[in-house]
């Protein structure tokens, strides 16, 4: 893919990376691991609560055509057919479940060196259609996001936003929920040596007039070894260490506690993902 302002899902992401990704308070073990035809095989299990959750994937890689499989403890097959660069900057998403009839989609993703558009179609008679677009550059984008449900003629998802980019700071504007919610965020590159980032995201609802402030950071202790921590304003505070024990191989530790409730226990959550 060309260089570019990148698709609407990208502003933002930085931030929503460092606050939000890895965090969890489940139990979650995978394993992944490679046929003698290049099949990858992965298989997921999360334990929440004394729920068991397990899902099977496989990833077939046939040139620039990718195909994953996955079957849940549901019974659900959800199958997705990506061909890369059919066309220079083109990409081509089609992806269905079994048994849900109704699941079926095609998307089409483009980016450019001045644009980035997404658009995608129910694949049944009264069909919702998403279509979200991007103008700018490496340094400076805004896009919007919206849904149409073709059944109602309603718009069912409106958003807005705005990215500025720059050598080691990244700061995005966004306002969704059909014009409810806006939130602002910021994403700050400290140290490369140390992979050291901080950020922050501040929230703001119109219909309740509630606040939410998220501030995080991350630090590499070893070239192995990272750690992250987050608070909000509603005093939850959430840490987590991540090592890299073997290449592609992870383990983490997270953990959150409310601060304002001390007495109750704090969240932990681990996850084990295994490559070869």
């Amino acid at each position: 893919m060309v260089k570019g302002p990148g698709l609407y899902s990208d502003i933002g992401k930085k931030a929503r990376d460092l606050l939000y990704k890895d965090y969890q308070a489940d139990h979650k073990f995978t394993v992944t691991t490679y046929t003698s035809t290049g099949v990858a095989i992965t298989s997921t299990g999360i334990k929440k609560g004394e729920l068991f959750l397990a899902d099977v994937s496989t990833q077939l890689k046939n040139k620039n055509i990718t195909t994953d499989v996955k079957v849940d403890t549901n019974s659900n097959l959800l199958t997705t057919i990506t061909v890369d660069e059919p066309a220079p900057g083109l990409k081509t998403i089609f992806s269905f479940i079994i048994p849900d009839q109704r699941s079926g989609k095609v998307e089409l993703q483009y980016q450019h060196e001045y644009a980035g558009i997404s658009t995608s179609i129910g694949l049944t008679a009264n069909p919702s259609v998403n279509f979200s677009g991007v103008i700018g550059n490496n340094s400076l984008a805004v896009g919007t996001d919206l849904s149409f449900d073709t059944a109602s003629g309603n718009f069912t998802k409106f958003n807005t936003g705005l990215n500025f980019t720059h050598s080691d700071l990244i700061a995005s504007l966004t306002l969704n929920n059909k014009g409810d919610t806006l939130t602002a965020s910021y994403y700050h590159y400290v140290s490369p040596l140390t992979n050291t980032s901080v950020g922050a995201e501040f929230s703001h609802s119109f219909s309740s007039n509630e606040n939410t402030l998220t501030i995080g950071t991350q630090h590499a202790l070893d070239p192995l070894t990272n750690v992250k921590a987050r608070v909000n304003n509603f005093g939850r505070a959430s840490a987590l260490i991540q090592h890299e024990w073997r290449p592609k191989s992870l383990f983490t530790i997270s953990g959150e506690v409310d601060t304002r409730a001390i007495e109750k226990s704090a969240k932990i959550g681990l996850a084990l993902a295994l490559k070869p």
